[in-house]
């Protein structure tokens, strides 16, 4: 039996990720770090990346980091939103069409991408839309950046192959 391309349960699993990138972009689950704070949600955007198609990734990563913002700290909801929103389809278009039968491999490869994403889209939104707009500000912020990117590099393909939640999701997705 086929599923239906927009289920209830893609619904309900893209709303529960999409919750857990909102959760995780509140400073009380965050660590201040120069510049700014390191927030984990990353390794749920990747995830959510691995795990959904296109319009699902944007979902989460994108809107989801775009309405964290806007709840708890306004200022670069429009950057998080245009940032992690083109993070999560490259990733997720990565993982289902060009790297779709390299598993784990093809993970690590659209998250580093992903990651490179991140980056340089936060980088050049501190340096030019929020924050104190300015390079060397962002250039105080830029290792934290890298580490919170590392993050998902590192957790999200870990989660998904080894630790089963992409076997997990596929299953219930077909179920």
């Amino acid at each position: 039996m086929q599923t239906k391309k927009y289920s209830a349960k893609w619904m309900a699993l893209t709303a529960l990720l999409m919750a857990m990138n909102i959760l995780l972009s509140m400073e009380i689950l965050s660590v201040p770090v120069p510049g700014g704070h390191l927030y984990f949600n990353d390794t749920v955007i990747c995830l959510a990346s691995l795990l959904l198609d296109p319009v699902g990734a944007f979902a989460v990563g994108g809107l989801g980091a775009f309405l964290g913002d806007m709840l708890f700290y306004p200022e670069p909801m429009f950057v998080s939103l245009v940032t992690h929103g083109l993070q999560a389809v490259v990733i997720s278009l990565l993982v289902h069409k060009v790297f779709r039968d390299k598993n784990i491999l093809g993970a690590i490869v659209a998250v580093l991408v992903g990651a490179v994403i991140m980056v340089a889209g936060y980088t050049v939104g501190r340096t030019f839309f929020y924050g104190a707009k300015s390079w060397s500000v962002a250039m105080v912020k830029l290792p934290f950046e890298i580490l919170q990117a590392a993050l998902g590099v590192v957790f999200a393909p870990l989660l998904a192959y080894p630790l089963g939640l992409k076997k997990q999701f596929d299953k219930l997705m077909k179920a």
